[in-house]
């Protein structure tokens, strides 16, 4: 196996290791190219799984993570209240399987 440093290919696309301690944090819009996010592309960093439009903007992504970060915080502060919950809610139901 390779190691999460390394990470692994999911699906086609490149990614770190997603443990179950990991979070989605739920944003909807790449922070690379202001695109809405596939829904499948996704890179996991500091124990957060970030969405992004394609494989490509994650090479990006890791150039200048805490850039992109800011971009995927200010995103969020900007929906709705009760979309954020319903993000939380289902990132719990998917890391509280049996």
């Amino acid at each position: 196996m390779v190691s999460s440093f390394f990470g692994y290919v999911q699906c086609g696309v490149y990614a770190q290791s997603e443990s179950a301690t990991s979070v989605n944090v739920g944003n909807k819009i790449c922070p690379v190219t202001g695109d809405k996010v596939d829904g499948k592309t996704t890179y996991e960093y500091q124990g957060k799984i970030y969405n992004f439009c394609c494989p490509a903007c994650i090479d990006e992504f890791k150039k200048d993570p805490a850039k992109y970060i800011k971009k995927v915080e200010e995103e969020l502060k900007s929906q709705p209240k009760d979309v954020k919950n319903q993000i939380q809610k289902e990132d719990t139901k998917e890391n509280h399987k049996h």
